[in-house]
This record gives C-alpha cells, sequence and structure tokens, in this order.
C-alpha cells in the first residue's frame, strides 16, 4: 500500500467511530442497550465511573483482538471465541479492580462479572469488529464504551446528589440547605429512578436530533 493510500488514524471516518457514540449512535439513548446496568450501578457516581472504564476497556480491547483473528476464526465457533475473549477480559478488569479499587470492587459486586453479557459488547465485535480492521474496531471500542459511560456518568451525578447530596461521597449541597428546611430525595436511590432518568434523556437527545424520531 502506498503512502497515499493509507488512512490517517484520525480520519474523518475514524473521528466518527471514536464520537459517534457519544451522541449519534449512543448505545444507550439511541439503540437502547445495557440498560439493566445502567439501573443497578448509577446510585453513587465513584461506582459508575469505574464501571464505564470497566466497560470501555472490555469493549475497546474484545474489538482489537476479535479484529485481529477474525480471518482465523471458523463461522461456527465464533460466537464461542468471543465469549472467551471477553470473560478473559473481564476476569483481567476484575482482578485490577480488586486490586487497586477494592471498596468499589465491592460496591459493584457482581455486575462487573456481568459486563460479560453486556450486550454492547457481544454487538460491537459481532456488527463491527468481525467485518473490519483492529484500528477502526478499537476506535469503534472505545467509543461505544466512552458512550455507555457518559449515560451512567450522568445518571449517577443526578441520583447521588438529589438522593443522597453529594458526589463522589463528598457533600455538595450545603448544610444551610438542610436547615432551611431541605431534604434528599430517597427516591432517587431506587433503581426505577434509574430508568425514568435514562427515559428522559432519551427524550431530550430525540428532541434535540430530529432525525431520530419515529415518523
Amino acid at each position: 500500500m502506498s503512502k497515499k493510500d493509507k488512512e490517517p488514524l484520525f480520519s474523518a471516518k475514524n473521528r466518527k467511530l471514536l464520537l459517534g457514540p457519544l451522541s449519534a449512535s449512543n448505545p444507550v439513548v439511541v439503540q437502547i442497550l445495557g440498560i439493566c446496568s445502567a439501573l443497578a450501578v448509577t446510585a453513587k457516581l465513584q461506582p459508575a465511573f469505574v464501571m464505564a472504564i470497566s466497560v470501555t476497556v472490555v469493549t475497546a480491547f474484545s474489538n482489537l483482538i476479535m479484529s485481529l483473528l477474525r480471518n482465523s476464526i471458523p463461522s461456527r465457533i465464533r460466537i464461542i471465541v468471543q465469549l472467551v475473549v471477553i470473560a478473559f477480559l473481564v476476569i483481567l478488569v476484575d482482578q485490577v479492580l480488586k486490586a487497586y479499587v477494592y471498596d468499589v470492587s465491592k460496591q459493584l459486586s457482581v455486575f462487573v462479572g456481568l459486563i460479560i453479557t453486556n450486550c454492547i459488547i457481544m454487538g460491537r465485535v459481532e456488527a463491527f469488529a468481525l467485518g473490519n480492521k483492529p484500528w477502526p474496531a478499537f476506535l469503534d471500542g472505545v467509543g461505544n464504551g466512552a458512550g455507555y459511560g457518559l449515560i451512567l456518568i450522568i445518571v449517577a451525578i443526578f441520583r447521588e446528589l438529589l438522593g443522597a447530596g453529594t458526589l463522589w461521597g463528598y457533600q455538595v449541597i450545603p448544610a444551610s440547605f438542610y436547615d432551611a428546611g431541605y431534604s434528599n430525595n430517597g427516591l432517587m436511590l431506587l433503581p426505577p429512578m434509574a430508568l425514568i432518568i435514562v427515559g428522559i434523556i432519551i427524550w431530550v437527545h430525540r428532541s434535540w436530533k430530529k432525525d431520530l424520531q419515529e415518523k
């Protein structure tokens, strides 16, 4: 391949793969994927942030590995290989979390292991990584993981702030507010409120992105 034929690492096409999932093709608000974990880990900002990073790492590297292996895997066993790769990455991430952020790892509990079943990861491997080169596949994984993580973080900010008056465990709402009669909304810490907040985000996003509205 000549130098002229080589595509820049961050060409317009590659930038779209990386940045598109943050809004136009967000896996949560556009494709309605990964909703279950959004309900489970967003009561506090810190575990939501850690889960966002974990899913991004797994999505990016599972895409990369499966793209590298795509021409050598028989079609009939590709799902098994995908699950083995994703499970290996999830176990690796889980061990890193237990080693360096053990308290957060305890808060996330079984939900780190359930990353294996996150439909965003398997979906991107099937829909993109198996048909594209490693670098675009890696960018697609980073973009979709970041898009998922962005929604988790937004939901967690609202839930922790309004439900506990804190962010990242630090008190944000002043004590004077409580002295004046303000009280935290305990409902925000219940899983159904995460679903309601995600629904509001979807509504706002589709009001902004007119092309996503159903005719």
